[in-house]
């Protein structure tokens, strides 16, 4: 069994299943393009799949949607930073888009 992602016309994740390729190329869910491989390890396309996720066919990655205006995409991984490192020292910080800061919680 391996995992695929549903993608839209606009490359929108819309559904991850668990199947067997066979069953994909058998059209019971649709035209098999429209399915992408997604990797539970993400040994392959950078990340697993999630819905929301953009499929980008130029990187073969699948990439999460970005969740700051500040957050910039990690070309290797196709994973989003801040324009600052989270603290390490053991506390939980939420980031701050206003200040573009960590902020601890309390």
């Amino acid at each position: 069994m391996a995992h695929f992602a549903k993608i839209d016309s606009n490359n929108i994740v819309t559904q991850v299943i668990v199947a067997e390729q066979d069953f994909i190329n058998s059209g019971a869910v649709g035209d098999s393009f429209l399915w992408v491989q997604t990797s539970y390890s993400s040994s392959f396309r950078k990340n697993y799949a999630a819905v929301g996720d953009t499929y980008d066919k130029t990187k073969d990655a699948f990439i999460a949607p970005k969740p700051y205006a500040s957050w910039t995409l990690v070309e290797d991984t196709c994973q989003w930073t801040a324009p600052t490192a989270m603290p390490d020292d053991g506390k939980m910080y939420n980031w701050n888009e206003d200040t573009t800061s960590w902020k601890e919680k309390t």
